[in-house]
């Protein structure tokens, strides 16, 4: 039998025992199959996965950028695999999920920060010396003669015995804090989890904790080791558009202005305040640290912008469960990259091929090796491809707002983002190693390769938090984020790190990320297979897995999995 007959065959015959409202058609798998100009099999193959990532990562894709044509190709060939693999649409009889979004774009020329000390006035430098926007999607935000407090880290972390804002009343007022974990500064690896960074160490939690301390702004003092990079890319991130979901799809506080401050500038306006900040580096690194208020320093603030209000989509299937239909495992990858750049010379398309393409066509495999899987799984798989990743996790964020499945019965979430092309490994690294008891069952499945577990290289980096498994990992539902191993079978660890190295300096968010049919794809293949794994063992037990004791995210899923064994 020819290998597109039996591709054909087992989708048509997987169709008519689901009884689906959309079934595969034999125009949808032709038009799948011809689009990638490849027949495809049932098993993960790299020669499947590369078919994938070429088309995906093609000219003709445009470097998929949402709301663009090229998001139109690429939901529409995302839709065409999910048909032709006879899964079930997961949004009702939709394979779309729409994701509403907020565009701001700061206009700086109108925009100013200024400073109030005694009778002095000073006004700081957008782009120098300070970067602030808003999320509230209002076109004037003002902020008014606000006392300044330095608040340290700016964590309130129970679990951890830490409150930042212990003993102090911060509303209205604007909040100034430092980046990263009080362990990592401090060098003391008792506090939180040392140079490692957890969520409380992110700029995202930062501004989240001081919204819903009813601060009327906060300011983040930056410095490169801390935030894991330079003050280029603070001003380069914040000074273009920023997107975001709306207000009523994020219920959490939003502050009225937040931004950063650079290194420099916040040593001047401590000790224009008669502070030291080394001084307070140290203090903040302490049990027991309290606030300390900018005496006699206020901060006026006035932004404006530009709002614009669009849409994009989320791509999204099903496989349900045999036994447990309600209880789901979540793969997931985001389909959108930059697009193109017509003011650039030479090549001006950013196709994405390993971000993310690679994550896609994984996904795309796997999901493909469940719906011929013998038993069928107990539990329903959920393929979802989101958008907006590379603007904040914005797809990821939206699903998780409005799941497609309760996040109490969501099990866990597998995410696959900018696989590595090293070639076969000894090691696999996962990100946030420890995080979740989801790395037990990961690792009989790795021990059977001959490959052992590893952390990331750079955990201070927080490389964790910035993927589309941590929308979930917020909501409590255990995450797990593989990349790839580093110890190459033949070449060895040196090897592994120099392909990395070139990657991130050659190719990571450049129009250099492009596909190689040359790629050695061994160790992918093995990725998948690993992953695949998980969710196959998972689909079929009664397991629960869950984050470890003192873990911040440990405290969510109690919560949401006792209020589920409530209800049923």
């Amino acid at each position: 039998m020819s290998r597109a007959l039996l591709c054909l065959t087992l989708a048509l015959s997987l169709c008519a025992c689901q009884h689906s409202a959309m079934h595969t058609t034999e125009s949808s798998l032709v038009a799948a199959n011809n689009r990638a100009g490849h027949a495809f099999g049932p098993e993960i193959s790299a020669e499947d996965f590369s078919a994938h990532v070429k088309v995906l990562a093609s000219d003709d894709f445009g470097g998929r950028a949402p709301g663009s044509e090229g998001e139109e190709k690429t939901v529409q060939y995302l839709r065409e695999q999910f048909e032709r693999l006879g899964l079930q649409p997961g949004n009702g009889d939709s394979y779309f999920q729409t994701v509403p979004m907020v565009e701001t774009t700061p206009d700086v020329a109108h925009s100013h920060v200024v400073l109030r000390q005694g009778g002095k006035k000073r006004t700081l430098n957008f782009g120098d010396e300070v970067m602030m926007g808003t999320r509230t999607g209002q076109t004037e935000v003002a902020v008014t003669n606000s006392d300044l407090v330095f608040v340290g880290y700016g964590v309130n972390a129970p679990e951890q015995g830490w409150n930042d804002y212990a003993g102090i009343d911060v509303k209205g007022k604007t909040v100034v804090i430092l980046i990263n974990d009080p362990g990592f500064h401090a060098g003391d690896a008792s506090l939180f989890q040392g140079r490692r960074m957890t969520y409380y160490g992110r700029w995202t939690y930062k501004f989240e904790e001081a919204a819903r301390q009813g601060a009327a702004a906060a300011i983040i003092v930056h410095d490169t080791a801390g935030a894991a990079y330079g003050w280029d890319v603070v001003k380069n991130s914040w000074g273009g558009p920023q997107f975001d979901l709306r207000m009523s799809d994020e219920p959490e506080p939003r502050l009225p202005a937040q931004g950063w401050i650079s290194a420099e500038a916040a040593k001047t306006l401590f000790a224009e305040a008669g502070l030291d900040l080394a001084q307070l580096y140290v203090a903040a690194g302490k049990r027991g640290f309290h606030a300390v208020p900018l005496t006699g320093t206020r901060l006026d603030v006035s932004l404006r912008s530009t709002i614009r209000e669009s849409s994009s989509r989320n791509v999204v299937a099903k496989l349900p469960g045999t036994k447990y239909p309600d209880e789901a495992i979540v793969y997931s990858a985001h389909w959108d990259h930059l697009g193109t750049h017509a003011d650039e010379a030479g090549d001006h398309i950013y196709n994405g091929a390993i971000d993310n393409a690679t994550g896609v066509a994984g996904v795309l495999e796997i999901a493909e090796a469940f719906t011929v899987a013998k038993p069928a799984p107990e539990r329903t798989l959920v393929f979802l491809l989101v958008t907006l990743e590379e603007s904040g996790l914005l797809g990821s964020k939206y699903y998780v707002a409005h799941p497609l499945v309760p996040l109490a019965q969501t099990v866990a979430v597998i995410n696959i983002d900018a696989m590595p092309v090293v070639g076969p490994t000894r090691d696999l690294v996962v990100v946030g190693l420890g995080n979740s008891e989801l790395d037990d069952v990961l690792r009989p499945i790795t021990d059977k390769q001959g490959r052992v577990l590893i952390e990331e290289s750079a955990p201070e980096k927080g490389q964790f938090f910035r993927s589309d498994h941590f929308s979930f990992a917020r909501a409590g539902v255990p995450a797990l984020y593989a990349k790839g191993g580093i110890d190459h079978v033949e070449k060895g660890r040196a090897y592994g790190l120099s392909v990395l190295d070139d990657y991130t300096a050659e190719h990571y968010h450049k129009a250099a990320d492009n596909f190689d049919q040359n790629w050695d794809l061994r160790g992918i293949v093995q990725d998948l297979a690993a992953l695949y794994g998980v969710g196959r063992e998972l689909s079929r037990t009664r397991a629960w897995p869950n984050y470890r004791e003192g873990n911040a995210f440990r405290a969510v899923r109690d919560a949401s999995r006792k209020e589920a064994a409530a209800t049923h």
